[in-house]
């Protein structure tokens, strides 16, 4: 596997144990529906939370959530929709964001943006 597919799952394993220490139960982790992939699912409180997790070793070309695309926020929203017909929720739903930044191997910053879009 390539080092960058490493930091990415390095990068949701810690974003599930960060949500799991907040609260949040982790009802599935790298969902898939078609094309599209869900990195995290989440519930808090019976809302629904969808979480796209970005890694990067370092911000020298820009913050992780900065790379979080118009077309990847669709790809969440067809996903969610099915998602949320499979498991009949009628309850809120949410998009967050985690961003992760390794400042050295084992030292790391957490951004968590929670409602950091909606998918229109």
């Amino acid at each position: 596997m390539a080092t960058h597919n490493d930091l990415g799952k390095r990068g949701e394993e810690i974003a599930a144990a960060y949500l799991e220490n907040a609260g949040y139960r982790i009802l599935n982790a790298n969902w898939r529906c078609a094309r599209a992939e869900i990195d995290l699912i989440a519930e808090q409180q019976g809302t629904i939370v969808f979480v796209e997790v970005k890694t990067r070793s370092s911000v020298d070309y820009g913050h992780p959530e900065d790379f979080v695309s118009y077309k990847k926020e669709k790809q969440l929203e067809f996903a969610s929709s099915v998602y949320i017909d499979m498991k009949n929720h009628q309850g809120e739903i949410r998009f967050d964001i985690i961003a992760i930044v390794f400042e050295n191997k084992d030292l790391y910053k957490i951004n968590h943006i929670e409602d950091a879009f909606w998918p229109s």
